[in-house]
């Protein structure tokens, strides 16, 4: 019997796995990721995981964390993990957890780094075997490790630590102070490389496809002889979750597309259209505008609006799942980054928002969730449609949240407003097309802001809205960077939109990096 872990075996050949365990670090699954794009299967598991679950596995990686290792309550190991052989990456908090459970000496640093700083090599071989011996690496941390533990060697110094690395390469145990994960470090892929192919002995077999195949599979055993209803909103998240269900069950997928007049322009036509003509699936349309747009009357709190909609969402859904007869689950195109910014535990990140697809669920929901891509970042969602032959304009959209317009009308969301907010953006991203931009920016979108502001248009004084435009560049979607578009540019688009669109007289554009600011307004 196969298992989900080391040993689950994935076309007849034994998986290798590495698994993360996470001690609380934003990026915990960044260090999966890097694992994935190295051709090794990753997974991402609690740090107090029972010991059983890593039986099996190549080699277990420690991630960084918030804590201090000597406070009350800091996450700590199982002390037998590090008896079952298996090799152990430690990085940051996991070097200062080591240190500290195997009998080294950790204390506050009389300098913290946080940011670039230099690595000096002092043994070139396990982890910084075939580089450089001076190299930039990316700090996070406030604590060092004084003394190492018995059987350890340091490997490496910092700027300002005596103890940036260390290793004990009979036990297969190697920690790093920094962050090899973070593409500030210039050689980290070298290092974590290093780790899984020459420490741990993996071989690099893992691939999008084997994803695929271990996706469908475990959608048939979810399932079994059930059905399906998905959400098929047009955008790639739930695109490639339906053609993956569709895939493993065919005809036993119904998808539902739920106008809920909180859609782009012309939104519905289109994608009704696509899914129809192109790959045959059975969609069928539930006009709900009316029955979103009268809950979501006189609320003004973005987390209420989430809510709201998430509870109308699913009510729909079970109506229209009803219709249909026996369904048992909902298909949900989740992706990690959804799951981090909606939940709070000893693992990964405080709440940031509730997300559409995790978050508002009534307690007493009759469907079963199915989400063939909660591991995924957005890229690897991209791969995956890829492989299933998704045409190349659904998959390089850009993303749109689930809540709609809901979420891009700042404050009380009326049919008046998306009509405005959906015709500025409808011009701005025709701009971007017509001008080549479109693909070169991750996100990007306009928001109705809940202002007026004094204006002139011909002889006369206006008082109407403000509209905010926003364009971002991302790799995950976890971190940010506003795009740089050309001034000329959105010169250009912001004339257009005063020019078109009744009751917008000024524009503005968002030059906010995700940190501080979230990609969405709300």
């Amino acid at each position: 019997m196969s298992r989900r872990n080391g040993a689950e075996r994935s076309g007849g050949v034994p998986r290798e796995t590495i698994i993360v365990l996470d001690f609380g670090a934003q990026y915990s699954q960044l260090i999966a990721r890097r694992v994935r794009e190295l051709e090794v299967h990753s997974e991402l598991l609690p740090f107090d995981v029972p010991i059983e679950r890593l039986r099996g596995a190549r080699g277990l990686i420690l991630s960084g964390g918030p804590d201090s290792v000597d406070l009350p309550g800091a996450p700590r190991l199982d002390p037998s993990v590090y008896r079952l052989g298996l090799p152990i990456l430690g990085i940051c908090y996991g070097m200062q957890l080591m240190a500290q459970q195997l009998g080294g000496r950790v204390v506050r640093a009389p300098q913290r780094e946080f940011g670039p700083a230099e690595l000096r090599v002092l043994r070139s071989s396990g982890l910084f075997s075939g580089q450089p011996a001076a190299q930039r690496v990316w700090m996070s941390h406030g604590d060092e490790v004084l003394e190492v533990p018995r059987g350890f060697e340091r490997t490496a110094t910092s700027t300002n630590s005596d103890c940036a690395a260390m290793a004990d390469e009979q036990r297969r145990f190697h920690a790093i102070q920094f962050h090899p994960e973070v593409a500030h470090t210039e050689h980290g892929r070298g290092m974590l490389r290093n780790f899984l192919y020459d420490v741990c002995g993996c071989t690099g077999r893992w691939r999008m496809t084997s994803f695929i195949e271990d996706a469908v599979a475990a959608v048939r055993t979810q399932v079994g002889s059930g059905r399906v209803v998905a959400g098929l909103s047009g955008g790639v998240d739930s695109a490639v979750a339906a053609l993956l269900i569709h895939r493993a069950i065919g005809d036993r997928l119904h998808c539902l597309f739920v106008d809920n007049g909180l859609l782009r322009q012309d939104e519905a036509r289109d994608i009704l259209d696509t899914f129809d003509r192109v790959y045959h699936l059975k969609v069928r349309r539930v006009d709900a505008s009316d029955r979103f747009l009268s809950a979501l009357h006189g609320i003004h709190e973005p987390e209420e609006k989430r809510r709201i909609i998430g509870h109308t969402f699913i009510e729909v859904f079970e109506q229209a799942a009803g219709e249909l007869g026996s369904v048992e689950f909902l298909a949900q195109g989740t992706l990690y980054p959804d799951l981090i910014e909606s939940t709070s535990h000893k693992g990964p990140s405080a709440v940031i928002k509730t997300h559409h697809n995790v978050g508002g669920l009534p307690d007493m929901m009759k469907l079963k969730l199915v989400e063939p891509l909660r591991e995924l970042f957005k890229d690897e969602v991209r791969q995956v449609g890829r492989e299933l032959g998704l045409d190349e304009s659904i998959l390089m959209r850009h993303p749109f949240p689930g809540p709609g317009l809901a979420v891009r009308v700042l404050g009380e969301v009326t049919r008046e407003r998306i009509d405005v907010l959906r015709q500025v953006d409808a011009i701005f991203l025709h701009e971007l097309r017509a001008a080549g931009l479109y693909e070169k920016t991750s996100q990007a979108f306009a928001v109705l802001l809940p202002v007026r502001t004094v204006g002139v248009m011909g002889d006369g004084r206006t008082y109407e809205n403000v509209a905010a435009l926003r364009a971002v560049s991302t790799e995950d979607f976890m971190t940010a960077d506003w795009a740089r578009l050309p001034h000329d540019f959105l010169g250009r688009v912001s004339a257009r939109i005063v020019n078109e669109v009744r009751g917008v007289n000024r524009v503005v554009y968002d030059v906010s990096s995700k940190p501080p600011a979230t990609i969405e307004w709300e």
